[in-house]
């Protein structure tokens, strides 16, 4: 399986889950109304970003980021393909299918990749000033201010007010994801127009301030007059696209079948640093398709160009057609620095019997990975054992020194076998056989030991005689690849002694049966994780579990709420990077997901004519962020008759 970028959660993604440069002190000759008379004392930062270690490695007079081409050329059309259906593009509706990725139209204070994430991708911590000119707070962040750009401007050409943004800071409240609004409501005590171009956000007291500024600068901001006047809602699907301010919009579309962003000539923020060499297409197209044959094949056939493989069967076997052959298409193995997605298959815990630790480690040992990999993936994937694998925060072996410290501070309610046992890493299966013998005995004696004997007719049954009944679900867009992994799965758990079936649905049903926790086991994924920030609990929370989307498995776990809470107090990155490791290692222990293989690099097939820099950032591959169209190459393939 190759990375998600989606699911890599750093900066203010990370921090609220919406889901060092130069800094001068002191109040630069703005309006103090709203400010307390206390506030004065205190050091006050101003600044065109924003890191909590006041580190950004920006400076405010930077020209682009380092990573970008400043002079890649601008237009053209890259097209690419998904699976399923949608029914409107309203991306923060909790109903329906929204075109997954109809949320580009917007921006925030704070910049981010509209296609794919955080901003800049070459660092974890920062983020950098976009509807906001600068952002202001004290020393101890108990609030924020925020400098609305004068320039700033909605896609009808209106101008961005503070007024736009305390009205959609209230309409996510009353109407966003629940988990997220329960959130803000948590940490944020008010909201306070000061005048028209600014905003204040008071913090609640006695908690964590990271994250607080990330989150309140990484929210959208609509256009009230337009939610106003055309009745619209945030929690209800709409063919209608939010008004906002981004460099894109929903042009020509046909529900199910295709939808077309377009670059807006109009912008308001073209000029700004942080956009050059970014938004270079002219056009993105997404192509949908009912099943991932055809969905390869219109690719052949040129219908779409652009193709991020995640198959590893097609990768190995698939492209061997003449346009491969003769270099139409080109495939690239390219870096990348990120954690692998946290994808496999994922225990409901809100359900007995996954809401048994002991069951769901027992569960797990009917995946083999080792056979998966040579005889499914052409032994192109590597086990993943860790929620953040690769990287400094994965914990490995007992806890020692500073870890272990850390853990113990946290009293009773870290597991003494914390302590004792090495942090939980993948078990390992014979690779010659589907269901390894030696792990079938193990599981069992886990399962008696929660109650589940085999009865004489082989099936799994607790003390009333109920057999251990599940059905995994899958959606119809599943790849040929995971539906065969899913298939294997299912019958190593029925030799096991589970009754067990796959759920396939559509992708509709999926989506909300996923919404409604309405499934027993579902291949899906854990977002990844490089920083701490108050998104870690709507992805791993007690509070937020049981309507999290962020959540699958709706982990409800004291030790996970206890190490969150202490990794957002503290106060250096070494101190993160420790609590962190001890979550990652709680995590592990709780077994709520089998992980499933990874690889390293993102696989890219494509006809040849798309360019990218050089040297890649760390954390994005950014195709649709900053790679650009090479006219000429355009212009030959469709002499040729390659094209449309």
């Amino acid at each position: 399986m190759t990375k998600d970028p989606a699911s890599l959660l750093t900066r203010r993604q990370a921090m609220g889950l919406i889901g060092g440069g130069a800094m001068a002190t002191g109040f630069g000759g703005l309006p103090r109304t709203g400010w307390a008379a206390t506030d004065v004392a205190q050091e006050m930062i101003r600044s065109h970003g924003y890191s909590f270690y006041n580190d950004l490695k920006y400076a405010a007079d930077f020209t682009h980021f380092d990573y970008v081409n400043p002079d890649a050329p601008k237009g053209g059309e890259i097209s690419l393909s998904a699976r399923g259906t949608f029914d409107g593009f309203n991306r923060w509706a909790s109903k329906g299918r929204a075109e997954g990725n109809s949320n580009v139209v917007a921006e925030a204070m704070f910049g981010d990749m509209p296609f794919e994430g955080g901003l800049p991708a070459d660092s974890i911590t920062d983020a950098y000033c976009l509807l906001a000119e600068s952002v202001e707070y004290p020393a101890s962040q108990e609030w924020c201010v925020f400098h609305i750009r004068p320039e700033a401007r909605f896609s009808n050409g209106e101008k961005v007010t503070a007024q736009d943004a305390l009205f959609t800071h209230n309409l996510f409240l009353e109407q966003g994801i629940r988990s997220y609004a329960r959130g803000v409501k948590e940490r944020v005590a008010g909201v306070e127009v000061i005048d028209d171009l600014t905003i204040k956000y008071s913090f609640v007291d006695g908690i964590s301030r990271r994250s607080l500024i990330s989150q309140v600068g990484g929210t959208p901001v609509f256009s009230q007059a337009w939610y106003e006047e055309t009745g619209e809602r945030l929690d209800e699907p709409s063919l209608l696209s939010p008004m906002a301010t981004g460099p894109w919009l929903v042009g020509d579309y046909e529900i199910n079948r295709y939808v077309v962003y377009e670059r807006n000539p109009d912008y308001w923020g073209w000029h700004l640093p942080i956009n050059k060499g970014r938004h270079n297409f002219d056009r993105v197209r997404i192509e949908y398709f009912a099943d991932d044959a055809a969905e390869f094949e219109a690719f052949k056939a040129g219908i779409y160009t652009f193709r991020p493989e995640g198959s590893t069967k097609r990768w190995a076997t698939g492209y061997d057609f003449p346009a491969v052959e003769n270099g139409t298409i080109k495939r690239e193995s390219l870096p990348d620095g990120a954690p692998p997605t946290n994808t496999g298959f994922v225990f409901n815990t809100l359900r007995a019997p996954m809401d048994d630790k002991t069951v769901r480690e027992a569960l797990a040992l009917a995946f083999n990975f080792e056979w998966t990999r040579e005889s499914l993936q052409y032994g192109l994937t590597t086990q993943r054992n860790s929620f953040v694998e690769g990287t400094e925060i994965e914990a490995k072996g007992v806890p020692e020194g500073a870890e272990k410290a850390f853990l113990e501070s946290l009293g009773d309610v870290i597991p003494p076998e914390i302590f004792e046992e090495e942090a939980v890493m993948a078990h390992t299966s014979d690779p010659d056989t589907p269901a390894d013998r030696r792990n079938m005995r193990r599981a069992l004696r886990l399962l008696a030991s929660a109650g589940w004997e085999v009865g004489d007719d082989g099936k799994l049954r607790n003390a009333e005689g109920e057999p251990l009944t599940l059905k995994l679900m899958l959606s119809s867009g599943t790849s040929d690849t995971v539906e065969a992994m899913a298939t294997t799965y299912v019958g190593t758990l029925t030799t096991f002694g589970v009754t067990i079936e796959i759920d396939k649905v559509d992708s509709a049903q999926y989506a909300q049966r996923y919404y409604d926790k309405d499934f027993d086991i579902v291949f899906f994924r854990y977002n990844t994780f490089l920083a701490a920030g108050t998104g870690l609990k709507q992805m791993f929370g007690s509070d937020a579990a049981v309507v999290s989307s962020y959540n699958p498995a709706s982990l409800q776990s004291p030790m996970v709420d206890a190490i969150i809470e202490a990794a957002l107090m503290t106060e250096t990155r070494e101190d993160e990077i420790v609590a962190l490791r001890a979550l990652d290692r709680a995590l592990r222990w709780h077994r709520v997901i089998v992980p499933a293989g990874y690889v390293a690099e993102t696989w890219i097939a494509s006809y040849d004519m798309y360019e990218h820099p050089e040297t890649l950032p760390p954390y994005a591959v950014g195709y649709l962020d900053f790679w650009w169209l090479n006219q000429e190459k355009h212009e030959a393939l469709k002499a040729a008759g390659v094209l449309r």
